[in-house]
């Protein structure tokens, strides 16, 4: 793997940022107008295999009562959405990974120094 000398990151192109926001996006959108819908009572009945399933798939499972709905989604996923937000909240981060990608690979160093 070659890291990214200045931001110790594994390296990828400003490009592949793009391109993979721009999918992220639009998976978001699709999911949210086809995501699986199930009512509370079912999921109550089925909770161990829809707990199986989030986690499998890592697709997010809609669950809809009378009060309210909520969305089951796996830990994994979960984690990866918290890092996400994290680091998008970080003042300047995404400029600072876009200006570390313009980096040249043969520039970057293939060893961690800490």
């Amino acid at each position: 793997m070659v890291l990214s000398r200045r931001f110790n990151y594994p390296v990828i192109s400003a490009k592949m940022l793009d391109i993979t926001y721009i999918i992220a996006y639009v998976n978001t959108k699709i999911r949210a107008k086809y995501m699986r819908t199930i009512s509370a009572t079912k999921a109550r009945a089925q909770l161990y295999k829809l707990l199986d399933e989030a986690s499998q798939v890592h697709e997010p499972i809609q669950i809809t009562g009378k009060r309210s709905n909520a969305i089951l989604i796996g830990e994994s996923d979960w984690r990866a959405i918290e890092e996400t937000i994290y680091l998008l909240s970080i003042p300047n981060m995404r400029e600072s990974i876009r200006e570390g990608l313009k980096e040249p690979i043969d520039t970057c160093s293939k060893d961690l120094d800490w």
